[in-house]
């Protein structure tokens, strides 16, 4: 039971630091965060499509981070790096974020999910999934699902390679909430086969004078 309880800390915390991170480096762009533990103490990776806001001025921004985490959620010597989310369409946290914020400016759900649907598959995606849930039109809560694409629910691949996020926003009816998946172009499936090109045989070279001599020899020492 205290490594079942373990696992549940250590998953707790890591929600909070997201949700954390989330609220703070909203103008940034915030993509996700991976943290993994090293002998010299914890790698934190942070995606945000702008790092410079990130990092700040001289490096303000990330040790203020860097001392918050360490203070606030006692995480053992934190060291902060940015990357740069080079296809936001492909990020799920970004996707998400667009379409809270369409609806917050009063775009209809099916309008701010088709969109951000078709952004997605136009970035190569091979399937994406936007779920929308809240009081959509009556009193009584209900979802909008858009689906696109190869999207498969369970299996190794949609463990590993299925990008996702739920983000959630206040509007007059209350609360809604997004929660996107996205199958990125790089996935590998165990089903889907791939057929390469045999080369074209090589035209038979006419053997060399040396050689025929050498084969000639052979003959003569296996028959002797």
């Amino acid at each position: 039971m205290a490594s079942v309880q373990h696992f549940i800390t250590e998953s707790k915390k890591k929600t909070q630091i997201d949700e954390f991170l989330q609220k703070k480096l909203e103008k940034a762009g915030y993509g996700g965060v991976s943290i993994s533990k090293t002998p010299l103490g914890t790698h934190i990776v942070i995606y945000a499509m702008r790092p410079g806001m990130v990092i700040g001025r001289g490096g303000e921004t990330i040790k203020e981070l860097a001392s918050t985490l360490e203070e606030k959620f006692k995480v053992s010597n934190p060291q902060i790096s940015v990357s740069e989310i080079e296809i936001p369409e492909l990020n799920a946290y970004v996707v998400a974020s667009r379409v809270a914020s369409a609806l917050e400016r009063g775009v209809h759900f099916r309008r701010a999910g088709f969109w951000a649907l078709n952004q997605v598959m136009e970035a190569g995606a091979l399937g994406a999934e936007i779920i929308i849930s809240g009081k959509l039109r009556t009193e009584r809560a209900r979802f909008e699902k858009f689906r696109a694409g190869y999207m498969p629910k369970c299996g190794d691949s949609a463990l590993k390679y299925m990008r996702k996020a739920e983000v959630h926003v206040q509007l007059k009816p209350g609360i809604f909430g997004i929660r996107v998946r996205i199958m990125p172009p790089d996935a590998v499936f165990p089903d889907k086969i791939q057929i390469a090109e045999t080369l074209p045989s090589e035209e038979p070279t006419e053997p060399t004078e040396e050689a025929t001599e050498e084969k000639s020899e052979e003959k003569k020492e296996e028959s002797e």
